[in-house]
């Protein structure tokens, strides 16, 4: 198999930590390519016509795309229970809810990349950080029980959304209000699976 990555994507590295997880790494050649909105790499959008990151090319058989798509079959190819059926709804709200985080994390870098200055809406962006910051808050007063649970899916999204949030926007200190979720991550963040994928510019 190959995954189709570019730089420090949150998204790639939910399925590179999965991977890890999983005892697939080893079995994945992991190929960079462009992804950029205005001018996808022609690989990239052979194997996923919207242009995006992460996608999956299987031998004799369609590639994969979206993380959420690729972290489920892995899972399932290497029976991890990653996707625990007896809270299966759950494990999904949780992913996500961290996915949505990390999708309004992006949004934020892409308004600042790709627009001038002058065109940049700002009320946008704090738009944006307002569902970040509500979808922490949730984390902190509904989600702490299962956080600390078995390992999941749901788990590693979180893992990876509070990486990038440090990674990309450390400047907005998620972490204050969040003692609960700091504490979690504090200790997360020690896998040997997030420690191997922690982002660099």
């Amino acid at each position: 198999m190959k995954l189709l990555k570019h730089g420090p994507s949150p998204f790639v590295r939910k399925v590179v930590v999965t991977l890890h997880e999983t005892g697939q790494i080893g079995d994945v050649e992991q190929i960079d390519v462009v992804a950029s909105p205005m001018a996808p790499d022609p690989a990239l959008t052979s194997a996923n016509p919207v242009g995006k990151i992460p996608a999956l090319i299987r031998e004799n058989a369609p590639a994969l795309y979206d993380s959420r798509v690729i972290c489920r079959y892995l899972d399932a190819k290497a029976g991890a229970n990653l996707y625990p059926e007896g809270r299966i709804w759950d494990t999904l709200t949780l992913e996500a809810t961290a996915d949505g985080i990390l999708e309004a994390a992006l949004l934020i870098i892409y308004e600042e990349r790709f627009r001038s200055p002058e065109n940049a809406s700002m009320e946008w962006i704090e738009g944006q950080w307002g569902k970040v910051s509500r979808a922490l808050d949730a984390l902190e007063t509904r989600w702490m029980s299962h956080l600390n649970g078995p390992l999941d899916m749901g788990q590693i999204a979180v893992g990876c959304a509070l990486g990038y949030l440090d990674f990309r926007h450390d400047v907005r200190g998620w972490r204050t209000g969040h003692d609960a979720l700091a504490q979690w991550y504090a200790r997360f963040s020690e896998r040997e699976s997030m420690k191997a994928t922690q982002p660099t510019a």
